[in-house]
Order: C-alpha cells, then structure tokens, then sequence
C-alpha cells in the first residue's frame, strides 16, 4: 500500500431521519442498519483499509462518541480520533483533518467520506478510489466522485460536467456547475441530458492541494490551524479545538470550496451506491417478500399489506394489516408509523416530540 494515501471518514451527524432507530447518543452511523452483523461505520473503516494502511486511517466524530468509536474499532490509535466539541458542518471538520495529517506527512493523498454510504459494488469503488488517488497524487485538483444517475431523484445534489472536458481516456471530466437538490420536473431534465451526476459527498485530493484551496478560501481558518500545528497530537490539542470550534463559521465544504474553486474535477462512476439518508433509501436495498414488504425481522405478521418497511423490536411481535406503503419502526419504547412518501416530515415529528416530551426520546 502506498503510505502516502489516507483517509478522512466523517461520522459525526446524529441521522435524525432513520429516528426513533438512530438517536442522540447511537446515531445511524453505528448501528447495524443493514443487518449485516457490522454498523455503517465498521463497514467504511473495513472497506478502506483494503487500499489505506489502517495507521491512515482517520475518524472524525463529535466527542459524545468517542467511546463508540474505540469500542467499533479496537485497536484505532487515539491520534486517529479526531472529536470535535460541536457540530460545526464538514469545512471545518476536513481543515481539522487536514493539519493532523500534515504533522505527520506533508506528502499525502487524502480520500474524505461519509461513514454510512451503501456501496454494492466494493471492488468497483476501490477502483475508483484509486484512479482518483492516482490522478490528484500529481495534480493540483480537487476531485469529488459523480454517481450516474438511475432515476430522476429530487433527494440528491447534482454535479454538471462539461461534456467535452475529459481528461485523457479517463472518467474524470471538469466540473461546470453543482446543483442543489432538484424538483421532480428539473431533476428529469438533469436526468435526460447526461451532463449531470449525483454528489456523493466523497472528496479526493493531495494535502497540498486542499490546504492551498483554504488559504485560498478559508484563510482565517487555515492560519488557526497553522498556527496551533504544534499542539496537535499533544496534550494541550483538546483545549485548542475547544477553543477553536465555536468561534469558526458553520459551513459545508461544497459551499465555503468546492462552489468557488476553479481546480474541480469529477470521477464519473456507477458503482452501486446509496447515501442511506432515508427510511425509504433503505427500503429500496433490502430484500422484499411477494407483497412488496421489507420485513427486518421474522417476527411481523403481514396481511393485506404491502410496499412497507417494517423494523421491530426483537423481543416484540407485530401483527399489520392494511397498511399500503408506510414506514413502521418500533425501537426502545417509541413506535414510528409513517407514509413513506412523506418521511421528510420525521425531522418535524422529532422536533415535536422534543419540545413537548424532552431529550430522552431523541
């Protein structure tokens, strides 16, 4: 493996969408959403240290986590931790990721994901991860991955490419414009003409490049880290973030980078992948009986029902009848039932609940 490549998996949000399942204190990212015997988180840390020595592999999560952490992933270094005090959205959390990885190797080629994406295809992602090191280990590029859309979706950012702007024989084309989630009638316009691709969220560049973008375009920021660069890794690195992260500015990377840069690029690929942002992204990955019905557990009883997903306790059974695409979720004392086609509104159940009932349920 190449010991210049690392790693930068954000798995600091609370997925306030998959409630009453993800909560405050065991957010989606951690939990075994799949049912495949591994959390979401397990499975991105596994999946990259195929092509990333483990030692370069970086988490960076809010600090109610870090026990979590330690206890998903034995043996991880604590200089590998990066806890952040508060959310402050993924700017912030990458110029962080940045000056760790700088005190330790100047020379490196970074990759920063999510930690609860659905990949299907692995070896396909890996291949495309490592086309996309290849490129920016000698370019001064930013280099996001563009999903080739399957349908026109209105829950995705979009990425406009230039059509005539490949690099070379590969898929990696100039980015034109980014595009925020679409309406249904935009969204087949975007679908149709082939010029746009869905936003992962996954960022590939060399630490130079990056650093050079936020001096470029974060520079107050940039100049904090810089100048702190020599209490990382060190005992005084804690109070240092602390004091840093209410005073920095709320802001995600596309917006406060990607957006102004003029060194975008895109990596085109279809590799079976999912951002899991939703109860309904997860229906339409999971197997279904002869009604349609995603059942997580063989203790549901389904008549006359059909199009659902239904997750229930282990230790709980669940007889449903007539229900026609919902959403039912029974989890540590709250049951969920709700139309899947307005599961947006579950953040404003959320909401509802922790005004009215406090913390505990959230």
């Amino acid at each position: 493996m190449n010991q210049n490549n690392y790693c930068v998996i954000m798995a600091g949000g609370v997925g306030s969408r998959f409630w009453p399942l993800s909560r405050t204190t065991k957010p989606k990212q951690f939990l075994d959403i799949l049912g495949t015997g591994q959390s979401l988180l397990q499975q991105t840390f596994d999946r990259f240290c195929k092509i990333i020595p483990r030692e370069n592999i970086l988490i960076v999560s809010h600090q109610d986590y870090k026990d979590l952490i330690f206890e998903q992933l034995p043996g991880i270094h604590p200089n590998q931790v990066l806890l952040e005090p508060m959310r402050k959205n993924t700017a912030v959390c990458i110029a962080y990721a940045n000056f760790k990885i700088l005190k330790q190797n100047p020379d490196a080629n970074i990759i920063v994901a999510p930690s609860d994406h659905l990949i299907l295809r692995e070896e396909e992602f890996l291949d495309v991860i490592n086309k996309g090191l290849e490129f920016t280990q000698n370019t001064n590029a930013l280099l996001t991955i563009g999903i080739k859309p399957s349908r026109p979706e209105t829950g995705y950012g979009y990425i406009q490419v230039n059509a005539d702007s490949t690099h070379g024989k590969s898929p990696i084309r100039k980015v034109k414009t980014f595009t925020e989630k679409p309406n249904l009638e935009m969204a087949k316009i975007f679908f149709e003409s082939g010029e746009f691709f869905w936003n992962s969220g996954i960022f590939i560049w060399s630490l130079n490049a990056i650093l050079r973008s936020f001096d470029l375009y974060m520079s107050d920021l940039n100049n904090q880290f810089q100048d702190a660069l020599e209490l990382l890794n060190t005992e005084k690195e804690a109070d240092f973030i602390g004091g840093l992260y209410p005073k920095s500015k709320s802001i995600s990377i596309d917006y406060a980078i990607m957006e102004k840069a003029d060194n975008v690029y895109v990596i085109c690929a279809d590799f079976g992948w999912s951002d899991l942002g939703t109860w309904g992204s997860l229906y339409t990955h999971l197997d279904k009986d002869e009604a349609n019905n995603a059942l997580t557990k063989d203790n549901v009883f389904a008549y006359n029902t059909s199009n659902c997903i239904v997750k229930i306790a282990s230790d709980k059974l669940a007889v449903i009848q007539g229900l026609d695409d919902y959403i039912v979720v029974d989890s540590d004392g709250i049951l969920l039932i709700c139309k899947k086609e307005e599961e947006q509104r579950i953040k404003d159940f959320v909401n509802d609940v922790k005004l009215k009932k406090g913390d505990a349920h959230i």
